[in-house]
Order: structure tokens, then sequence, then C-alpha cells
């Protein structure tokens, strides 16, 4: 089994963007591996009393015009134990690198595939921009489409699929 944590900021929009376009890209191309996919924030502030809040509703609009559902899924934080619980952590900005590094006491560069920035695996460098400031939902989906297909093009490259 193939075990993928997304990460953003408060895990109501590029996180699990992330999770569920990963979960539709599976499931259109057929792929019968075996997958866990779950996604995380560095921070609570989307989380009172021990309760997440839902996907932000632009977030949620956007996947629904790409006939991808969300249905359910609640801001949950990161834990130092993901570290171990997961093959890949897969950060959606810099800052949320830093973040995962702080919250699992790990460095990025120790084990070279389990913290990433998600557009390393399209050749990019580059940061999802989070929508929540930029308010270009459409732009967050299609780099978050471009690193997905990526990391499915690099666990095909290595015979992971």
């Amino acid at each position: 089994m193939i075990k993928i944590l997304f990460v953003c900021h408060g895990n109501i929009c590029r996180s699990p963007m992330a999770e569920f376009i990963l979960k539709d890209m599976l499931q259109k191309h057929h792929i019968s591996h075996p997958f866990l996919i779950a996604s995380a924030a560095t921070s609570t502030e989307e989380i009172w009393n021990g309760i997440g809040n839902p996907v932000y509703p632009p977030a949620r609009e956007e996947l629904a015009r790409h006939g991808i559902s969300c249905e359910g899924k609640r801001a949950v934080q990161m834990k130092r134990s993901d570290y171990g619980d997961y093959d890949y952590l897969i950060g959606m900005d810099t800052m949320n690198l830093r973040n995962m590094e702080r919250i699992t006491g790990h460095k990025r560069g120790e084990n070279p595939d389990k913290i990433v920035l998600l557009l390393e695996y399209a050749g990019r460098a580059d940061s999802i921009s989070d929508p929540w400031y930029s308010g270009n939902f459409e732009l967050t989906y299609e780099d978050i489409v471009e690193g997905c297909e990526g990391f499915l093009r690099r666990l095909k490259e290595t015979g992971m699929l």
C-alpha cells in the first residue's frame, strides 16, 4: 500500500483539493494498486474544540466543477507520527515544508522522497498558490492536477505502480 499525506496550512483548500484530485485520477485511470490518501494542516486555525472546518466552499465548488466530491472532509492537524505512518508527505508550499519539518522532527533531505513539494513532481520548484489569498481556485486546481500527474508518473517510473 502506498500512503500519501497532502499538507497545507489550514487543510481547507489546497491539501484537500490534492487529496480528492488524486483519488479521482486513480479511479479514472483504473489504477487498482492500494493507496491510502489523506490530507492535513500544519496549523490549528481551522480546527475548533477538536472539530475541523469543512473544505472551504470555493475550493469545494472548484472540485465539483470537475465532477469531484469532497463530501465529509474536515480539517485535521498533521501529527509527529505521520512521518512514520505515511510514505509521502507532500506539501503545497515552502512554508508548509518548514512546518512539516518542525512537526515531524525530520529534515527534508534525510529521506529525499519523504517530505516533498507537490510541484517538484512536475519538474517545478514552485509553490501551489494559496487560493484563500489569491482567490484563483482554478489556477490552484490546475497546478495540483499537474503535480498529481507528475507524482503518478514518478510512481510508474520507479516501479511503485
